[in-house]
């Protein structure tokens, strides 16, 4: 699949990410390899029989919309319908095809509308969103007027959904990556805006982490977290035994003012707690796109401010830091 990424690679040169484009083809190659996901070639098999049809309406600034139902005939709407299914479930969204609603488990249409008051301007500048799932707030950052949106995500089915996504605009200046973020080189100092939401509890050493995303960005770039977060004073984290909320990968869910301390203590400044937000079971649901248990299952059905386990009720915040 590198032909989906040579654009990319020949448009980095020359560029501070000249450096990352060396790498890409064997991170692709690695990170889109069949030997190693065996689910991937019937993924490509969907992505392949899309129709290939023009797309004359396009909206991704108030909604990540392609096509219309009335642009082509039933027969077409119904063969890009059953290809999309095929790599249900769709977490991340939502999306609307050429008269196909993708109606994703998250609402991640309501996560942005939160988070983007407290955006420095995207329009012309160069975004990295980390862990960014099939790319759904890449088409918004895009629709922002971003110059060049790069996603990562070491998921392939993720990747493949992208890929479908942006069949209907495949001059678009997006790209999701299959790798992660060790993947990205050290010391970038590149992109105006690195996102990184929902990733940062998954994270072994979460101050590694952000530093990380702090090499990624040029002096004066601004990190938009978002995370998981439990009320506490300043140094409490929460460090789940086991699973939470159903995930077995979680690793620390810090208070805000933790998280504060640890992104100021990296070398952060104007760091700004903006949003607090506990997630509804509107929010993060099942629906027929994604049929698998969501957070209705995920909560204590006697005791729905805790989670299964126990825990507190899932909780997310929204973070904004310079890098000086």
């Amino acid at each position: 699949m590198i032909e989906h990424f040579q654009d990319l690679i020949d448009q980095l040169s020359g560029t501070k990410l000249e450096r990352w484009a060396t790498l890409m083809p064997e991170q692709i190659e690695t990170g889109l390899s069949e030997k190693r996901f065996g689910d991937l070639s019937g993924w490509k098999e969907f992505l392949y029989s899309l129709p290939k049809i023009n797309t004359e309406t396009i909206d991704i600034e108030s909604e990540v919309r392609f096509g219309s139902s009335d642009e082509h005939d039933e027969a077409t709407r119904s063969q890009i319908e059953s290809c999309l299914k095929g790599l249900i479930p769709w977490r991340k969204g939502p999306f609307n095809i050429h008269g196909t609603h993708i109606n994703t488990e998250w609402r991640s249409d309501w996560k942005w509308d939160r988070l983007t008051p407290y955006l420095k301007p995207l329009e012309n500048k160069l975004v990295l969103d980390v862990g960014c799932g099939n790319g759904y707030h890449c088409w918004r950052m895009l629709g922002m007027g971003a110059s060049r949106v790069i996603g990562i995500d070491p998921s392939p089915r993720f990747v493949i959904q992208f890929e479908m996504i942006k069949h209907f605009f495949k001059s678009a200046p997006i790209h999701v990556l299959p790798v992660a973020m060790e993947a990205v080189p050290e010391k970038l100092q590149a992109f105006d805006t690195t996102f990184s939401m929902g990733v940062l509890y998954h994270r072994r050493s979460p101050i590694d982490h952000l530093k990380e995303l702090k090499d990624t960005l040029k002096p004066g770039g601004q990190l938009i977290l978002e995370t998981l977060i439990v009320d506490g004073e300043l140094g409490y984290s929460l460090v789940p035994e086991g699973r939470y909320a159903m995930m077995n990968n979680v690793w620390f869910l810090p208070s805000p003012s933790t998280l504060i301390g640890w992104l100021k203590k990296i070398g952060f400044t104007s760091v700004e707690l903006v949003d607090i937000n506990e997630t509804t079971t509107e929010e993060q649901r099942k629906t027929p796109w994604m049929k698998f248990h969501s957070l209705e299952q995920f909560l204590d059905p006697e005791d729905q401010t805790k989670t299964i386990e126990g825990y507190p009720r899932p909780k997310r915040a929204i973070f904004s830091a310079i890098n000086p």
